[in-house]
């Protein structure tokens, strides 16, 4: 409905220097951490005219922003500073081959040195704008 606005935001948050592959991989993966995390946000299965059924798609627009590295581990650390469940994607990812190797690679770094390359968040709207003021739509 034009006009909807929800009580909450999504959004994901990406380093402007990845690859177009990349990008479309990282918010992948943040979007579905974020739904397997936060089910509110999943909303009913599709349906088209011949009755055929589709799955579901997250609920409320997800705003994708552009971030340095820099402004990233600024967003990250206003974050978890507000006690955030957060979806994480980190460069040593991208050589990873499975989930198991994943979690282990992110593991092995403290939360200050993680390598970050994307961000997802869900919360209220206003902490959300809090979380990531000062950045714009990646594009």
């Amino acid at each position: 409905m034009p006009g909807m606005r929800y009580e909450t935001k999504t959004s994901i948050v990406l380093r402007h220097d990845l690859l177009p592959w990349q990008v479309a991989n990282v918010a992948a993966f943040l979007a579905g951490g974020l739904a397997g995390f936060f089910p509110e946000i999943v909303g009913e299965p599709y349906r088209d005219g011949s009755h055929r059924i589709y799955t579901p798609l997250i609920r409320e627009p997800v705003f994708v922003l552009g971030a340095t590295a820099a402004e990233l581990a600024r967003t990250h650390q206003r974050a978890i500073t507000r006690n955030l469940r957060v979806a994480i994607y980190t460069a040593p990812l991208f050589m990873t081959t499975d989930d198991f190797a994943n979690r282990a690679a992110v593991a092995e770094h403290s939360t200050e040195s993680l390598d970050l390359v994307g961000l997802g968040l869900h919360a209220d709207r206003k902490t959300i704008d809090k979380v990531t003021s000062g950045l714009k739509f990646l594009g």
